[in-house]
Order: structure tokens, then sequence, then C-alpha cells
């Protein structure tokens, strides 16, 4: 066991120590409370300082301040219980809006009846409250960040563990939420490709990127079609994590559409916030850099598909049939179904080459899947019900959620060409993301063990932590759990 966690976060080091009482402690002390009732006559006390219910008493998302001994008092509001997803939240708010509050220390009480799983969803909150939206803006840095910020923690259990997990979870949902919410200048898909590449040096995975030249040379064209339009030139990039003891094959594909402007169908609305369309990537890159930091016992083999979806005279016409790497010829109906077109041949390519046991693809695919879901949870889209019940656990233990949509070949008649052996789009307004997930099937090669998450509602959005639609680094540690538990 540990004794002592250090976090590395932007370059910034901060010390994670257990104390064992708050003798001569001058600081923020982070106490959290499970809620009692509002006509309660005994007080909630801690380190000498005593709170009545007339003005908290623990109810879910309030907390009260006290100024006493040289600290300042924190007590945080629970409610009556308290989910993962939620107490991650109610500590991201705490470490986010009451800055503060924070000086050069803080001390967090860990209630008794805390488990492994809180304490780790407690840290994680509290480093993802240092996120900051304004990355090209001149603000305070968070007093997590300074160079001599420390970290103590209060339990009668040892949590070092915990802590240390929490702290790589939230360290790989930093960095997607950075991904995605850079601007499509400056995350490009060579951006992608160098990002992959340092992390797989640091972390411990092995990152192949091929070029416009070694792509078509092949036959990734599918994939190459979509980039024709840009200046940027495509990138495809193969990770593998493969640990000594590895016990399964796991393969990942994320959609890395960089920007997407609709290609010639262009986009008549919200392309302002097309440069979220690569956030089933970021997901990917994130759960890569997460399971090779917990050095997981299961071989990963990732792609990330990676270009931009533009437009100039090179650009893909709708009506062109193109080819694809699994030989299969597509027509396409529309330019801004651009997103199943690379992630055929990612999907193609790894099934082939690697083989993996099972396979997951994660993409902002759909505009339907938000119709019909809307902002809580994700579509699932597989026929191994053993995979779709793993993944909804995994997913519900953490508060990433997913339902699932079916696949019946009822459906099939969507993506069924005159021309060519399939078409992009089915021209309907109904069902979108069921055809999607109907044309990506396609390219699986009857794969027994696959599933599409469409995250086009979860990844990006509006919360509390901005004034404008962000990042959420959904399906990062849904994956890293899924992964975990196999």
């Amino acid at each position: 066991m540990l004794s002592l966690c250090t976090l590395w976060l932007n370059k910034k080091q901060m010390k994670i120590k257990k104390i064992q009482n708050l003798d001569n402690f001058k600081g923020t002390i982070l106490i959290p409370v499970f809620e009692t009732t509002a006509k309660s006559i005994v007080p909630i006390e801690h380190h000498g300082v005593s709170v009545y219910s007339q003005v908290f008493y623990g109810k879910k998302d309030t907390h009260y301040l006290v100024e006493k001994y040289e600290c300042t008092h924190v007590f945080i509001g629970l409610g009556k219980e308290v989910d993962y997803k939620s107490l991650k939240t109610i500590f991201r708010r705490i470490s986010a809006k009451q800055k503060e509050v924070f000086g050069k220390n803080i001390a967090l009480v860990i209630p008794d009846n805390f488990n492994a799983n809180q304490v780790e969803a407690t840290i994680s909150g509290l480093l993802l409250g240092t996120y900051n939206l304004g990355h090209y803006k001149k603000t305070d840095e968070h007093p997590f960040l300074k160079s001599d910020f420390e970290f103590n923690y209060i339990s009668n259990s040892d949590y070092d563990e915990a802590f240390e997990k929490g702290i790589k979870i939230a360290k790989a949902q930093l960095e997607t939420l950075a991904l995605v919410d850079l601007p499509p200048n400056k995350i490009t898909p060579k951006y992608l490709a160098n990002w992959a590449t340092e992390s797989g040096k640091k972390y411990g995975f092995e990152v192949t990127v091929f070029g416009k030249e070694k792509a078509t040379e092949i036959g990734l064209h599918s994939f190459l079609s979509v980039g024709k339009g840009s200046a940027q030139e495509p990138q495809f990039i193969i990770m593998e994590y493969k640990p000594a003891d590895a016990k399964k094959h796991v393969g990942l594909v994320g959609k890395g559409i960089t920007f997407d402007t609709g290609g010639l169908n262009i986009k008549t609305a919200g392309m302002v916030q097309m440069k979220c369309d690569m956030a089933g990537a970021a997901a990917v890159l994130g759960a890569m850099q997460l399971l090779s930091d917990l050095k997981l016992p299961i071989q990963v083999t990732a792609i990330v598909p990676a270009c931009e979806n533009s437009v100039d005279a090179q650009s893909f016409l709708p009506s062109d049939v193109i080819q694809s790497y699994a030989g299969h010829t597509i027509e396409i109906i529309d330019t801004d179904a651009e997103g199943r077109l690379i992630l055929a041949d990612g999907l193609s390519y790894l099934i082939k080459n690697y083989k993996p046991e099972t396979v997951i693809d994660l993409a902002t695919l759909t505009g339907s899947v938000v119709g019909t879901l809307g902002y809580e949870c994700a579509g699932l889209f597989t026929n191994n019900e053993d995979l779709s019940k793993k993944l909804q656990q995994a997913g519900d233990s953490i508060g990433e959620r997913l339902w699932q949509l079916p696949l019946w070949d009822v459906y099939t008649p969507d993506i069924e060409s005159e021309i060519a052996d399939v078409k992009n789009y089915s021209g309907k307004p109904v069902a979108g993301a069921i055809s999607a997930a109907k044309f990506l099937e396609f390219f699986t090669d009857k794969h027994t063990s696959w599933a599409h998450l469409d995250i086009a509602g979860v990844a990006f959005g509006d919360d509390e932590f901005a004034k404008c639609k962000h990042a959420t680094a959904y399906g990062v540690h849904l994956i890293a759990n899924f992964i975990e538990n196999q």
C-alpha cells in the first residue's frame, strides 16, 4: 500500500497523504455530510464546530462554511444516499466554484461509511474541478495546481489505492476534455496523431500512424474520401496496449472527425459546435491512457481514423460511389453522413488484422439518437446480449448510462443501394441512429461481439460548469470500467 500519492497534473505536482487527525492543521477542511433532517435537534459536529439544522443538515447540493481555529470548514451535503456520478459532481462543484476557499493545503475528512468507490469518485471530482474552459484566456491558476499545494485525508481506513485510481481517472478525463474543447485549428488530425504518440511513450502502448500515402496504399478508401476536401492530411491512428499477462483482447474504434462542415451537404445550423465531432476519438484516446495507466491485464487495440470533413473542389460528392477497405462499394447519399464512412474502414481494418474478441466503437454519430434518448444516455447497438448487459452495468455503476436500441434485420433495407453494395444514408427522417448502426454492422464481418455506442447526446453539452456547450469526457471511464471487469 502507498503511504503517499503524488499527482502530476499539467506539469504541477500535488502531494496526497494520510494524516491521523487535525491537530495543528491550518487550512481548508472538507467535511462530507449525509442528510439528517431540517428539524434535527442534534447539530452536525466536527473539529469542535457545531452546525445546527436550521442552517445546514446535509441536503444534497448544499454546503456551509465556518471559519474557526484558523481553518475554513466546508460542510458538504450529500443527501440521504449518493451515487458515484452525483458524488463526483458534488466535489467537482466545490473544487470549481469554491476555489477561493482553498489555500496551500486541504484536509478531506472521509466518512466512516464511505467505500473505496466513493473515495475514488470524490478525488476524481475534486481534480475535475480544476478544469478551466478558458484555454486562451488569462485566468488564475487553481490552488490544486500550485507546486506547494498539499492534499491530506483523514480516515479510519487506508484509501491510498482508491486515491491513486481516482487520480488516474481524472487525469485521463481532463486530457479528453481539452481534446474536445480546444478549437479545430488546434486539434487537427496531425495533433491527435502526435498526442497518441506522446501518450503511448509516457504510458506504455505502441502507436502506428498511417498518413495519406500509406492509407492509400493499403486501401482505406472510405476513410480517405471524407478527408479529400480538407487541407489537413488524414491520420489513421493505431494504438496497441499489450500487457504480458493479458487475459482477453478488446478492440476500440473512435470517430475522429476533427471538424465537420457537412461537406457538400453543408450544415445549415450548429456548425460552430462541430469541433466536438471527434469526441468518440477523444474518448478512445483517453481510455487508452487510463487503462495503460491502470495497467489492466487486458490487451487492447484501438483505432482512431482522424480527418476533417471540409469543402473544396476535391470534396467527395453526393451520388459518388466509393470503395472501402473491406472491398464493399458505398453509394454516397449525404456527405454529412461521413462519420460512418471512416468508422467502416476503422472497424474493417481492426477486425481483419487484429482479430479482437470484442469490438466497441464510439461516435458522435447521429442527431437521431439525441431525439430518441435526449442528453441522459448514449445509444447502444449490439446483437450480443451478454456484451450489452456488461456495458450497461459498467455505465450504470459510474453514471455513464447506455440504452439499447434494436438492430433488427427489418432495418436493413434502409442501407440497401441500387448501384452499390450499400448506401451511407437512408434518406428517411426516422430511425437515423438505427440505420447508421446497421451501416456499421455491415462492415464488422458478422463479428459476434461488437457494440456501437452513439454518444452524440452525451459527449458535448450544457451543464453548470460553463456558460456554453462543452465536453463531458463521456466514455473514458465507461470503457476502462468495462475492460477492467472482463
